[in-house]
């Protein structure tokens, strides 16, 4: 007897997907057999991507997407929708850092970091859940939000004060939302990953002072790109039906 992959049928749009985890899980989503639609500002690279899933015998679709910007989120949903149908699973992934102290971050790079990791967030979510709840996800339960946060939202540190709230904000936006939509049919999870090879990290943890970084953590080393792949992929399917309003955090004790 075979069994149809956790996915299959299931439309999940990614943002952030050009790179990083956000590409990996697209890869991963398609091969669980889900209509996968990446979205993200650097189309050149989903594009890429998309054309190696659709090789691969997935389905796929790449669309421009600035996540701080409603109406291009809305003209992605669309895009999605026409090719795939209505989407009823999103993760939202998409973020930015920018580092330095707090008195030296200049304010436009304070407002980039919010209104990409924080409002870029709840935007999507937002759209996500208007297909959904339009699509008939209270009949079908079948709506699916996973919100991609960080462990420094539960942690202090220096360089990194704006991102660390943007998280720590995303954490409490993911169970406010879970809230406002358990009668419809969606749920909203937050997934806290600890420090992955990205590039959003770039070449920090190949500094000295990154190599101190991991030295400190109980198992001295970074998590490989695939670690979140069970967790997102559960709380993306059909088996997590009771699941929703969590926030799971994934570290390898990095933050303990």
């Amino acid at each position: 007897m075979t069994h149809a992959p956790p996915l299959a049928g299931r439309v999940c749009l990614i943002t952030g997907a050009s790179s990083g985890i956000g590409a990996h899980l697209a890869r991963r989503m398609a091969q669980a057999g889900a209509q996968v639609v990446l979205g993200a500002r650097r189309t050149e690279l989903t594009g890429a991507i998309a054309e190696d899933i659709d090789s691969a015998g997935g389905k796929a679709l790449a669309v421009p997407l600035d996540v701080t910007s409603e109406s291009s989120i809305a003209e992605a949903f669309a895009s999605a929708e026409s090719r795939f149908g209505p989407v009823d699973t999103v993760v939202a992934n998409a973020g930015v850092v920018r580092n330095g102290r707090s008195t030296d971050v200049p304010e436009a790079d304070l407002r980039q970091v919010y209104d990409t990791n924080l409002l870029g967030v709840h935007l999507t979510a937002n759209a996500a859940a208007r297909a959904m709840m339009a699509a008939g996800s209270r009949e079908s339960e079948a709506g699916r939000i996973v919100i991609i946060g960080s462990i420094t939202a539960q942690m202090t540190g220096q360089g990194d004060a704006a991102y660390a709230a943007s998280k720590a904000g995303v954490a409490h936006l993911g169970r406010q939302l879970a809230r406002e939509w358990v009668r419809q049919g969606i749920n909203v999870n937050t997934v806290q990953p600890g420090y992955i090879r990205t590039e959003l990290v770039g070449d920090w943890f190949d500094s000295e002072d990154g190599k101190v970084q991991i030295a400190g953590w109980h198992r001295r080393r970074l998590m490989e790109i695939d670690a979140l792949d069970d967790l997102v992929l559960f709380l993306c399917s059909d088996a997590s039906a009771h699941v929703t309003g969590g926030t799971f955090t994934v570290d390898d004790g990095q933050s303990l």
